[in-house]
């Protein structure tokens, strides 16, 4: 089958790799129709995380089940699923507490060893534990294998995100970070009941589309600039609820700013290139609360599905190119120099 490769950076390959095929009892064997590509891939992209030449990359994707595992009891051939980023055992305590992302026996997609997202299919460990089954007529449905696509990571991200920082029924709410992942907190925030939403970016085609999920003002400043503006916009106190979905050093700082004494950051920008921009002095004296991590969506997935299926919460907007597998490296092409913001894969 063929499979996208990192090399080095800016050496996107897709190539011929061995079919995916059972090994464990518990495992299945996936098909892939939709994946997408993730900001957190141009990390790597770049240089910037370490790849072995010729690993497979990518964690977004959906798809039929081809074959499954003896034990494997609640999925089977032919049902179509979607995989939160990291496969996860369901049974292990940090599971049963809802934090997928710490199983004892999980892991990432794209991990050495084991197949990648963008890609004609992957072979899934524990798949009792991992994927979730989705209508099969929706398989026939491009708008909404698009938003189901979304349940993979970004649309779980950002809800984690906004229930970290507190988004609730009548709070004002700051997202830092324009990229896909601030955009769904904007969205996550409007269905926790957040009855102001303050996006921060400063590219209008992204800012567009967070009014369009709920956004009710926009800060196209940075850093002193863009504090100073959103405490304008809140008589002076900042947001009770600030969400934090860059991850750098400047964006923390801004998020910490921003936010209103007794108010809380949710984080979900994995931290990169430099320290963390938190001060805890500051944290201290305004009783600000930090929040957040890398997102356990598989925990979220039942509860946000109806809602993508009934059409309450429409992420796909985030999608503004699509590729083909030989498109891919095109597409990280195109995340990089922000022509795309999220590109989408199809596989037929």
């Amino acid at each position: 089958m063929r499979a996208t490769t990192i090399h080095a950076p800016y050496d996107i390959r897709v190539e011929e790799v061995p079919e995916p095929v059972v090994r464990l009892p518990t495992d299945a064997v996936v098909r892939v129709l939709r994946a997408c590509i993730c900001g957190s891939d141009l990390w790597a992209y770049r240089g910037e995380a370490a790849r072995q030449p010729g690993q497979r990359i990518g964690h977004e994707f959906l798809g039929v089940v081809e074959e499954t595992g003896r034990e494997v009891t609640t999925v089977k051939a032919g049902d179509l699923v979607v995989a939160p980023f990291m496969w996860s055992d369901g049974v292990c305590d940090y599971c049963r507490e809802g934090l997928t992302t710490s199983c004892e026996h999980g892991g990432f997609w794209g991990s050495v060893g084991y197949d990648g997202g963008q890609g004609e299919a992957v072979r899934v460990p524990f798949a009792d534990g991992t994927l979730v089954q989705l209508p099969k007529d929706a398989a026939s449905d491009d708008h909404l294998l698009s938003a189901l696509l979304t349940l993979s990571d970004i649309l779980g991200t950002g809800h984690h995100a906004a229930l970290g920082a507190g988004a609730r029924p009548g709070a004002t709410v700051a997202v830092v970070g324009d990229g896909a992942v601030g955009l769904c907190a904007v969205l996550a925030a409007k269905r926790l009941g957040a009855e102001r939403i303050i996006t921060l970016g400063r590219h209008q085609v992204r800012t567009d589309i967070a009014r369009r999920f709920g956004a009710t003002d926009v800060v196209a400043d940075r850093g002193d600039a863009a504090v100073e503006a959103v405490r304008e916009l809140t008589c002076g106190q900042g947001a009770y609820a600030v969400v934090e979905a860059v991850g750098t050093e400047q964006s923390m700082r801004t998020a910490i700013g921003i936010a209103r004494d007794g108010g809380a950051v949710g984080f979900v920008g994995v931290p990169h290139g430099s320290d963390t921009g938190v001060d805890l002095g500051v944290m201290f004296d305004r009783n600000i609360a930090l929040r957040g991590g890398v997102a356990p969506v598989r925990a979220y997935i039942p509860e946000l599905l109806p809602d993508v299926l009934d059409g309450t919460v429409d992420p796909s907007p985030v999608f503004d190119m699509t590729v083909d597998l030989n498109g891919i490296p095109d597409g990280y092409k195109a995340m990089d120099e922000r022509v795309a913001l999220k590109v989408l894969v199809t596989n037929g």
